[in-house]
């Protein structure tokens, strides 16, 4: 259950569901490596999410022979941990967390979820965090058709960031204006109050190369969200790739 990611910005994650019900389109990169190894069969397949039932039992035997490596874990990178519409899994998440919190090991959350309330009852040194690529609702419907609404994750996150945890934002897969023509700068100043904003570029997608000034729109989107975090006193991370030559 627990495992070093490979993930730039990443410890140790848990991934406890199979599949996704928020079905995002980007493409999605988890549902991609799920299909090829044949984990995942289809994209209905994908969308329709199965907990591993023994997540706790498998907690419990590997907490103790980890715990002296592990600095924090990510929940989740191929699924997500408040998967909108599925309480189930919201509960499961929350006694993982508190699992690991008991054990003095540091959890780290992203999620295109609701953030739940019940978070303030756990570990000051957890961090949570949203996905928010825009604040038009109309591409969200057509993206992540099975997520929750960009205001809804806002205003959770920022519920959780009132109450002193530390709080950050996930601007990841940025879409390329022909895909989307946006503000950049809103969504930064919606987001303001975070203590952490991660950019990076969509990959995987025909959409994107066959923007023609698709290098100089990420450098320069890459260059105002440095330029928004310096002044606003915001730590950040530029995914790799995002900037190029």
């Amino acid at each position: 259950m627990l495992y070093k990611t490979g993930v730039e910005y990443g410890d140790y994650t848990m991934n406890h569901v199979l599949g996704c019900s928020h079905g995002c389109k980007y493409p999605c990169y988890a549902f991609m490596l799920k299909k090829r190894f044949g984990q995942i069969k289809s994209y209905d397949e994908w969308i329709e999410p199965k907990i591993v039932s023994n997540t706790l039992e498998l907690l419990d035997k590997e907490i103790p022979r980890l715990k002296d490596k592990i600095k924090s874990v990510q929940l989740c990178f191929s699924t997500d941990p408040f998967m909108y519409g599925y309480e189930e899994i919201s509960e499961m998440s929350l006694s993982a967390m508190k699992k690991l919190n008991d054990a003095d090991i540091k959890c780290t959350v992203l999620t295109k979820g609701i953030l739940p309330p019940e978070l303030i009852k756990l570990s000051k040194e957890n961090e949570y965090g949203i996905t928010l690529v825009s604040l038009d609702e109309q591409y969200r419907k057509k993206m992540e058709p099975g997520s929750a609404f960009y205001s809804d994750r806002i205003s959770a996150l920022k519920f959780l960031h009132d109450e002193k945890f530390k709080t950050w934002v996930s601007i990841e897969p940025y879409p390329t204006p022909n895909i989307i023509q946006q503000n950049l700068e809103e969504i930064l100043e919606t987001v303001k109050f975070v203590d952490k904003i991660i950019f990076g570029r969509t990959n995987y997608s025909k959409e994107i190369s066959a923007y023609p000034d698709c290098k100089n729109f990420y450098n320069s989107c890459a260059e105002q969200v440095i330029k928004f975090c310096e002044e606003n006193k915001i730590s950040y991370h530029i995914k790799s790739g995002t900037i190029t030559e």
